[in-house]
């Protein structure tokens, strides 16, 4: 059995679910608003962090555009070094401490990124971004609305199967509610034929919008706007998600 972390924790994700994980994620509406952000604001130096394979960072790199891709998996980044694109993106295994500029447009965080990242490591990564960003930039990402309790419908008891380059796949879940917005999951992924049990153990944290907004201000941010979906709906706090726009102040 192998017991494997995701982004953000001390291991590292196993990289026969690294290869599943395009699939699993495929681009979809986020990404299109997330390249519709860039395009309008003309954001000529982008970074992506927790970027995953890349999928996203790839698409939003272009010939005038310097676009960085930063994730702490290593698996993550090599995966995205191998993928193809018509434009130079730059990667980078490791938190927003190891970025080093003081001139970018737009940071994005996808995929719920920001709940990946426990207190008091979040309020150090705004932190770290506001320092990277020009004044005016904006920083966007979204996150899931604690009110709706998604994590409620996470526990998996019975396994579901599927096929994958390595054989049959099967996969369950166990949640665990900490209280105080704070989630752990595991996540059990059994290759039938090669007898291989990958767990891998994920820790969420569910943010409340207006907590989120409290601790943007005291990075320096200033919330331009809050979307519901990724049509740009704004939030009623009603939608199981929401997204944010803050600016650099």
């Amino acid at each position: 059995m192998s017991e494997d972390g995701g982004a953000g924790m001390s291991g590292d994700y196993h990289p026969w679910i690294v290869e599943l994980y395009d699939d699993d994620n495929p681009a979809g509406c986020d990404h299109a608003y997330y390249r519709g952000l860039a395009d309008r604001l003309g954001a000529l130096s982008i970074i992506d962090l927790g970027c995953g394979t890349g999928m996203l960072t790839r698409t939003l790199a272009g010939k005038d555009r310097q676009v960085v891709g930063v994730d702490p998996s290593r698996m993550m980044i090599d995966a995205a070094r191998r993928g193809d694109s018509e434009y130079s993106v730059s990667w980078i295994v490791g938190d927003s401490s190891a970025i080093d500029t003081r001139d970018v447009d737009l940071v994005v965080m996808t995929g719920n990124v920001a709940q990946h990242i426990p207190d008091p490591d979040w309020e150090r990564t705004l932190s770290d971004l506001h320092r990277a960003m020009r004044p005016g930039a904006v920083l966007a990402f979204e996150s899931r609305n604690p009110a709706v309790q998604a994590w409620l419908d996470w526990h998996q008891s019975e396994p579901s199967r599927r096929s994958t380059a390595h054989g049959v796949l099967e996969e369950w879940s166990e949640v665990v509610d900490r209280g105080s917005g704070i989630i752990e999951a595991s996540f059990f992924n059994r290759f039938v034929e090669m007898n291989e049990l990958i767990v891998e153990h994920e820790t969420f944290v569910f943010r409340t919008q207006s907590a989120i907004t409290d601790q943007l201000d005291r990075a320096g941010f200033a919330v331009d706007a809050v979307h519901g979906d990724w049509q740009r709906t704004p939030f009623d706090g009603t939608q199981g998600l929401f997204v944010i726009e803050a600016r650099a102040l």
